[in-house]
């Protein structure tokens, strides 16, 4: 008995290891060859999100179907043939047009998916259409994946208050902490590397407080639902939104301060 409940904690750690891994490889691959190949992942992270967060809120059959293909439409739009994404207000505005034609069939909770799950998609769009778009996309998602592991780690072996109990129970303060300073570290690390603007990599912190910040607004979504994931489709990670919600603000965030010329 005691072997088997030792071996759990292990095995689930091996399962998330590999699948992580698996993951970085694909998104990696994904943003070094950029043009189509990162336009049809992101597209399909961004509708597999839609159709997971329309299922926490209880939308369904030819509603949540509909919801998906307005938001198709956008990034169909939003394609590197088009070179629609590199005017980001104007797509944020024919998103803002989807989430309204969704209105009447999907009700405001197909459409606020429209917009919670086209947002961060479409500003990784942008980030990765920049001059320095691949350095910039691929610090922008290590400053998310050092916010997770560390958060994890510190989490799992510091212990101690709660952040916050009524939203997600296994969730502490020091794993805040230990993922704030992990964002840091890794934002420096590789902003030093691949030269990214220091003034951007000193935001590491930050961005890692956005990225709890998505983390527990999706837990909040699943303990409204009554369910432990949002999906099945990662072993030992659960659905696309259970990776990546702490992309939705971060990206998005990025992707503003690119906009307003921050960088």
């Amino acid at each position: 008995m005691s072997t088997a409940v030792a071996s759990g904690p292990r095995s689930d750690l091996l399962v998330r290891t590999v699948a992580g891994l698996a993951l970085m490889t694909l998104a990696l691959f994904a943003i070094a060859f950029g043009d189509y190949c990162f336009w049809a992942l992101t597209t399909a992270a961004v509708l597999i999100m839609l159709k997971e967060f329309c299922a926490l809120l209880g939308v369904s059959g030819w509603p949540r179907l509909g919801a998906m293909l307005l938001l198709t439409a956008v990034f169909v739009l939003a394609q590197p043939g088009h070179q629609l994404i590199a005017a980001l207000p104007a797509v944020g505005v024919l998103l803002a047009i989807a989430a309204l034609l969704a209105l009447p069939f999907a009700g405001w909770r197909g459409a606020a998916g429209i917009v919670y799950a086209g947002v961060p998609g479409l500003a990784l769009l942008f980030i990765r259409d920049q001059y320095d778009g691949a350095n910039l996309t691929l610090w922008t998602l290590m400053i998310v994946w050092a916010t997770d592991i560390g958060a994890y780690f510190a989490g799992r072996s510091i212990g101690g208050p709660k952040l916050a109990p009524r939203l997600s129970p296994k969730k502490t303060w020091a794993g805040l902490i230990g993922g704030m300073a992990a964002a840091l570290i890794v934002s420096l690390a590789v902003a030093s590397w691949l030269h990214t603007p220091i003034r951007l990599a000193a935001l590491g912190s930050s961005l890692a407080l956005l990225a709890q910040g998505g983390d527990l607004f999706e837990s909040w979504l699943k303990r409204r639902a009554g369910v432990k994931d949002s999906g099945k489709l990662l072993p030992g990670h659960g659905g696309a939104l259970d990776r990546l919600d702490g992309v939705v603000p971060v990206a998005s965030v990025v992707a503003g301060l690119l906009l307003v010329g921050y960088v």
